[in-house]
């Protein structure tokens, strides 16, 4: 069973107490990954609660929960609204969402996400789509790799890295993690080299699965799935996502601040609950995944 390698749920007590659980209600957890948050959201529900989760990644289909409440739809919660709707649904009581990559995808080698093992340039979280982080390295611009490193790696180097993976590629593709790490030697000094690493691969497998277009989508569709008084809580890794959660939570808004009427008043569709949380000590220490997590909490106006 693959559940088996899948990490800790991060935050999970905060985060399932952010929603505010009402037993009869109905939940949305939108990255399902081993199903912890799902499970535990499952154990506050009554016979009369639902739950339904959302996972583009196939592989967990082996951790389905086998509960009548439990509904677990396949594809990318960006189509969320759709597929809720499609069910029957078009309130819900509460929305969970852990993004970034699960513990069980950095951990399968062959996928591609960890800077630890040697793989095909792949990072799809939806297997069965065409475009991976091959396409981006060897058919992108170099104007388009070195806006792509700058924007969601955060990379100074951005642009003497575009150039230089173009001209390794004129040799030859660029086909695996040890090849675009070899590419990229001179950019990656002893003590600096994980780090930047990490933010190399960050900025590729952000542009292969979209996560930013992604996470605006889902986001701007919670306003209208949302019940008035229903929680949303949204768990972030890197400040490219908390920055886009914390500025449509406080104005329902990317960019920009949002409008006011003739009186001067402002209307958001959503009030924070208290303030953001961070991990434990404690539980950095079982889970190291969880030592840059954020979690942010929202309830409907």
């Amino acid at each position: 069973m693959i559940t088996m390698e899948y990490h800790n749920p991060v935050l999970l007590t905060e985060a399932v107490n952010g929603l505010n659980i009402q037993p009869n209600g109905v939940y949305v957890d939108v990255t399902f990954g081993g199903g912890g948050h799902s499970r535990e959201i499952l154990s506050r529900l009554d016979i009369n609660g639902k739950l339904i989760a959302f996972d583009q990644d196939k592989d967990v289909l082996e951790n389905v929960i086998d509960d009548s409440r439990f509904l677990l739809i396949n594809e990318n919660f960006r189509f969320f609204k759709r597929f809720l709707r499609f069910q029957g649904y078009t309130s819900v009581n509460g929305i969970l969402g852990d993004f970034g990559v699960s513990s069980h995808q950095f951990d399968v080698a062959e996928r591609g996400f960890s800077t630890r093992f040697e793989a095909n340039l792949d990072m799809r979280m939806d297997q069965n789509a065409d475009f991976s982080a091959y396409d981006v390295v060897n058919k992108y611009s170099e104007v388009q790799l070195r806006d792509v490193l700058f924007k969601y790696g955060e990379l100074r180097s951005a642009s003497g890295m575009a150039r230089l993976l173009v001209k390794t590629r004129e040799k030859g593709p660029i086909l695996t993690t040890e090849e675009l790490k070899s590419a990229l030697r001179q950019f990656l000094p002893k003590h600096k080299e994980y780090k930047i690493l990490a933010q190399v691969y960050q900025a590729i497998r952000i542009e292969v699965n979209q996560e930013l277009d992604a996470l605006k989508e889902f986001l701007t569709q919670t306003q209208e799935v949302l019940k008035p008084g229903g929680r949303l809580s949204l768990i972030s890794y890197h400040s490219l996502e908390d920055r886009l959660v914390k500025r449509f939570i406080r104005s329902g808004l990317f960019e920009g601040e949002p409008e006011k009427d003739v009186f001067g008043r402002v209307k958001v569709p959503f009030k924070p609950i208290g303030k953001f949380k961070i991990p434990s000590e404690e539980e950095i220490k079982v889970n190291n995944r969880a030592r840059s997590a954020k979690l942010r909490v929202a309830e409907k106006l």
